[in-house]
């Protein structure tokens, strides 16, 4: 890791002994008296509150929406002010109306919901402190992670409990069309962005200087999530970089001497839409918001889903961060106020800038005990889940035995202290019955409940039945991901080169990097660093040691080796079975769309032959995900003319891939090929 990586990576990272449950006052007090207290929060520089109408009013004036009025008038033949009117009807659905009346009605309502959904809310007081403190100097961008639409109710909570300026938040336009329910988040402070805006020019140009308005203004921290996207595997996401360049161009061109990013850390014990996301990777489409739809969701509010640990990282100046990595006197030889393409040094340092707030936001994410046993139980095979059921005191032995090892790795574990482990152990099934249950001294995976059927269920409808609970498993799985990935792929290069020879293993590491980096994060460039945390971290359990040109396994370290490589085995299984449907005669030209069912069907057929162990090849998302790494290899490309999102399959380059993972092409080849990625 490098010094910045390490300095505001750890920073924000406190003892567990330093959240506080922000629920235990609400429980003993008036959540009405809560609601209606005096709401004193401190501004950027005292800057006033700043109304929809001034807000709006100032994005239409601006220069650079002026100019690009008249751009789009000329090219579209319309006139200036038909376009002009085109933006304020943007503008009217995008705009947020924040109202502290529905602030504070919404902390009401929120203080029931809560109470009733978690167990406790757990916040870390030095980083909220620190946050107070930075509200004040400087622009705040808030970063959380995404993984559940209670994220950004719960940071507005935790700000509006704390006398912290209320964030206005970029939020998806479904929400906004849901009715009554729409009005209420934008008059908390949500303004709404259409999902796919593509090469709509007029719209992102909205956009970028309403967000831009709103950063130079400084009237409230603006919060969005930098993955872009609700993770539905419960792992993180590759960042998208177009919000990213909104909030730091301010900085860039000098309009605001500094902004302030805050990565924001949510751990969950227990998702919420855990059934809903296992489904929605399954092909089932997911519902759309909508008012009844969440009325009918009440049936929550009769579970438990334990506690919810909210960490805010350490404020990065920006200013700081960016120091040697961008000259900013390029921004000054175009006006402010006309469109600037971004150059590529630009580009590559919000890229950067943006996969370093994601592994922060991994580092502050707190494992859970039930992370830890998901690891644990996708180990075991399926038949032994569903049939004979894995042994009680096997389960705990190897749970207890991981989480040593995430200790050793660095991870930082919600696991509570003074209660036994067995107890622990035993809560954390009760919580998770939704997915597995405990019987006579066993555990089993717990099946959906199929109505009444007039037929047999198929074999392929079985298999479905069955990958619901195990993607539910593999999802928090995912959540402990990030501690484990970089000796884990160390071990898998250890056991596929079967060398002991340091460059050998670091070019086969590389390789998985880029075949899999769009499952994990991996900042851009950083893999030495990577590869040599991977060494520390296995040398430290006792698992190898190294020197400048080797690699030794020790006998000790065959547990931890087996384990770490049956972790990312799931992953390689799936992507193979990709590769495989790529390959078959016939398949030269596809879309998405026939791409996605087809996989899933050959997965299916090779689950039910017993050739396939994994059903982590049914996941929509992971099947997008290889098209994407092919495509950045270059072994697929997206067809130009293609309206259907058409790509042809180089598949000389996908069979060599899987050639590679499968030790078919032995490893030592990748260091004499003349492609450096592959």
């Amino acid at each position: 890791m490098t010094d910045t990586y390490k300095d505001s990576g750890r920073a924000g990272l406190e003892d567990v002994d330093e959240f506080v449950d922000i629920l235990e006052e609400r429980r003993r007090s008036s959540d009405l008296g809560y609601a209606f207290r005096t709401f004193n929060p401190q501004p950027y520089k005292g800057a006033p509150s700043c109304s929809t109408a001034d807000l709006n009013k100032a994005v239409l004036e601006s220069q650079y929406l002026s100019y690009m009025a008249k751009e789009i008038a000329m090219e579209t033949g319309s006139s200036v002010e038909e376009v002009r009117e085109e933006v304020c009807g943007i503008l009217e659905e995008m705009s947020q109306n924040l109202q502290l009346g529905f602030i504070r009605m919404m902390a009401y309502t929120l203080s029931k919901v809560f109470k009733r959904l978690f167990t406790s809310i757990l916040v870390n007081m030095e980083g909220l402190n620190m946050l107070q403190q930075a509200v004040q100097e400087s622009p705040v961008i808030l970063m959380p992670n995404h993984r559940s639409y209670m994220d950004f109710l719960a940071i507005s909570y935790i700000l509006f409990t704390y006398d912290i300026p209320v964030p206005v938040i970029a939020a998806g336009i479904p929400l906004a069309g849901m009715k009554m329910v729409g009005e209420i988040l934008r008059r908390s402070g949500a303004f709404f962005i259409r999902r796919a805006i593509g090469s709509d020019k007029l719209y992102w140009a909205v956009l970028s200087e309403y967000v831009k308005t709103i950063v130079r203004r400084g009237f409230a921290p603006v919060e969005f999530y930098v993955e872009g996207l609700r993770s539905r595997t419960l792992k993180s996401l590759l960042p998208k970089l177009g919000m990213m360049h909104m909030v730091l161009e301010p900085f860039f061109k000098g309009e605001v001497y500094d902004i302030t990013l805050v990565p924001i850390s949510i751990s969950y014990d227990r998702v919420l839409e855990e059934s809903l996301l296992a489904h929605e990777l399954l092909g089932v489409p997911k519902p759309k918001e909508s008012t009844t739809g969440l009325l009918k969701a009440t049936k929550v509010l009769q579970e438990n889903y334990g506690s919810m640990h909210v960490n805010f990282g350490r404020p990065l100046s920006v200013r700081q961060l960016c120091h040697g990595k961008i000259n900013r006197c390029q921004f000054n030889l175009v006006p402010r106020d006309l469109p600037q393409q971004p150059s590529a040094e630009a580009q590559a340092c919000v890229s950067w800038l943006a996969h370093l707030m994601v592994r922060i936001q991994e580092e502050g994410l707190l494992i859970s005990p039930w992370s830890l046993m998901a690891c644990m139980l996708l180990q075991a095979p399926t038949t032994v889940l569903t049939e004979e059921g894995l042994l009680w005191h096997q389960l705990t032995e190897k749970t207890l035995w991981l989480r040593k090892l995430a200790l050793d790795f660095g991870a930082r574990l919600n696991w509570p202290g003074q209660v036994p482990d067995s107890d622990v152990i035993s809560s954390t099934v009760a919580l998770h019955c939704s997915v597995v249950q405990r019987k006579a001294g066993r555990v089993y995976l717990v099946q959906e409940n199929e109505p009444l059927r007039k037929c047999p269920i198929s074999p392929e409808d079985g298999v479905i039945r069955m990958a619901a609970p195990l993607l539910m498993l593999a999802s928090y799985r995912n959540q402990s991901m990030h501690v484990f990935v970089r000796p884990a792929m160390l071990a898998t290069a250890i056991r596929v080169t079967e060398s002991t020879q340091r460059d050998e293993l670091f070019s086969f590491f590389c390789f998985l990097q880029d075949v899999f980096s769009n499952e994990f994060i991996f900042i851009p460039g950083k893999s030495p660093q990577d590869f040599e945390e991977a060494c520390v971290l296995l040398k430290k359990c006792g698992a190898v040691n190294f020197s400048q040109q080797e690699v030794m396994v020790l006998d000790a370290g065959s547990e931890v080796l087996s384990f770490l490589q049956a972790l990312l085995q799931p992953f390689i299984d799936s992507y193979q079975v990709m590769f495989r449907y790529l390959c078959e005669e016939g398949v030269h030209v596809l879309s998405e769309k026939q791409f996605l069912p087809a996989v899933r069907n050959l997965a299916t057929e090779l689950i039910l032959s017993g050739e396939l162990c994994t059903y982590e090849a049914l996941s929509s998302d992971m099947q997008k995900n290889v098209l994407s790494a092919l495509r950045r290899l270059e072994a697929v490309t997206k067809l130009r003319a293609s309206e259907q999102n058409e790509y042809r399959v180089n598949k000389a380059a996908v069979r060599r891939i899987g050639d590679i993972l499968s030790r078919k092409i032995p490893p030592q080849m990748l260091q004499t090929t003349p492609d450096a990625r592959l």
